[in-house]
């Protein structure tokens, strides 16, 4: 079962938007179209069904159709698991842990651990992934109850980058697009540098071809030999 993660949606949505990362994967891996169904979870048991209304590589817009709130597991699935080498493999294990039901996640460390600390996020990460100001990320957390340090360096916890993500994934989505933007004209004028130098090698290439031909001299008659 493909089931997707979206933690703004609620009992109100409408639409569903995701971002570059999983709209690319779900355009280019899975090959989704406009028209496909596909399952979303906010993560508190709710459950959503859409349909996909536009898709590209870098957005994907969901009509939601309907929803189901499913009552909590009667049980509870507790993994410990040791820091992979790979910070990017050990987000991939939780986010397909969570997809699959794990309730609880706990890191150690281990005597033959690879890894002897895990990457926590801190305020300074959060304000360029999310194109805030740390006055309008500390007021923000402020507001919902979480009084944090004015600094770049403070950590943030799991619960408190949720809220980031639920409220700012927009301007998060805004600068990629910008990103993109940028990155498509530098490739665009990459591609045409090596155009021109192209043309040009094959230019000085003909001159040098056409000058060799010309300082070739042409046979002297000496006279000739009867036999």
């Amino acid at each position: 079962m493909q089931l997707f993660y979206l933690p703004n949606l609620d009992e109100n949505s409408k639409k569903a938007t995701f971002l570059k990362e999983e709209s690319r994967h779900l355009f280019k891996v899975l090959r989704k179209k406009i028209d496909d169904t596909i399952l979303i979870t906010n993560g508190k048991n709710i459950f959503f069904n859409g349909k996909i209304s536009s898709i590209s590589k870098n957005n994907c817009e969901v009509d939601i159709l309907n929803f189901e709130i499913k009552d909590k597991l009667d049980y509870s699935l507790h993994v410990v698991i040791s820091p992979l080498k790979s910070n990017e493999r050990f987000e991939w294990f939780l986010e397909k842990a969570s997809e699959i039901g794990i309730s609880e996640i706990t890191p150690i460390i281990c005597d033959r651990s690879e890894r002897k600390f895990i990457n926590e996020k801190r305020l300074n990460k959060v304000l360029r992934e999310f194109n805030i100001s740390l006055d309008r990320a500390v007021e923000f957390l402020a507001s919902n109850g979480h009084d944090i340090d004015a600094r770049p360096t403070t950590k943030i916890s799991p619960d408190q980058y949720n809220l980031f993500l639920n409220e700012f994934s927009s301007d998060k989505s805004n600068k990629v697009e910008s990103h993109d933007l940028s990155e498509e004209k530098r490739k665009e004028k990459e591609e045409l540098r090596l155009k021109k130098e192209k043309e040009l090698e094959e230019k000085e290439r003909k001159q040098a071809s056409f000058i060799e031909r010309k300082e070739i001299k042409k046979p002297i008659h000496l006279g000739k030999i009867d036999l």
